[in-house]
């Protein structure tokens, strides 16, 4: 892919990005496995105009591996471009996809240096842990009934609102339950450790950004 086609394909597919003056310090991407409700809640961050940093969102509607190879294309293109981003991350659901691919993604992602905000089983954990501490497997339908409760109104996937629902406190306690809940894990196996995330590493990063 050429320069030209690869800066055109950014103008169209990342809706996310800060303008930013001066020398850029640093360059974070984000690819994700759905197309809006990941990349929605992650627009939502507004980064300080006095950091110098750009922040590219690209939402795949891929699965698991294809979500990592599309972030090591993406990331191969900017070094080739000398536009290296200084951290890449991968943001993908267990889902009902197999142990076998799930781990494969996950291996994909370690040895290429990609970082990943997974969650076992929904992205939707996530949003739960704002309201409460949950350590029991539940199906994805169980997920968007307890969130719609907590949030007081039908919980939609692609809602572009949902970062402001859950800023400052809410998402403070998130962050502590999302540790709590991997600390009950004493050998970690992420694809079969449901429920279990780590958005919250993500969210830690932006946040110094803020």
């Amino acid at each position: 892919m050429s320069n030209k086609n690869f800066k055109t394909r950014s103008r169209h597919k990342y809706k996310r990005k800060v303008k930013t003056r001066g020398k850029l310090r640093e360059r974070l991407l984000i690819v994700c496995e759905g197309e809006k409700t990941e990349p929605n809640y992650f627009k939502g961050y507004r980064v300080s105009s006095s950091k110098i940093i750009r922040i590219d969102i690209k939402g795949t509607g891929k699965d698991t591996c294809r979500v990592v190879e599309e972030a090591l294309k993406l990331k191969k293109i900017a070094e080739k471009n000398k536009e290296a981003y200084n951290q890449v991350w991968c943001v993908f659901d267990k889902n009902d996809f197999t142990v076998e691919a799930f781990n494969n993604a996950l291996a994909l992602a370690r040895q290429n240096n990609i970082k990943v905000a997974y969650s076992n089983e929904a992205f939707e954990l996530w949003y739960l842990l704002h309201f409460h501490f949950f350590n029991t497997g539940i199906s994805r339908k169980q997920y968007i009934k307890k969130l719609s409760g907590y949030l007081g109104y039908e919980y939609k996937k692609n809602s572009t609102a949902i970062y402001d629902e859950l800023a400052g406190e809410k998402q403070q306690d998130a962050i502590k339950n999302a540790k709590k809940l991997l600390a009950q894990y004493h050998y970690p196996n992420p694809a079969k450790d449901n429920p279990s995330t780590t958005v919250h590493l993500l969210v830690e990063e932006l946040n110094k950004w803020i």
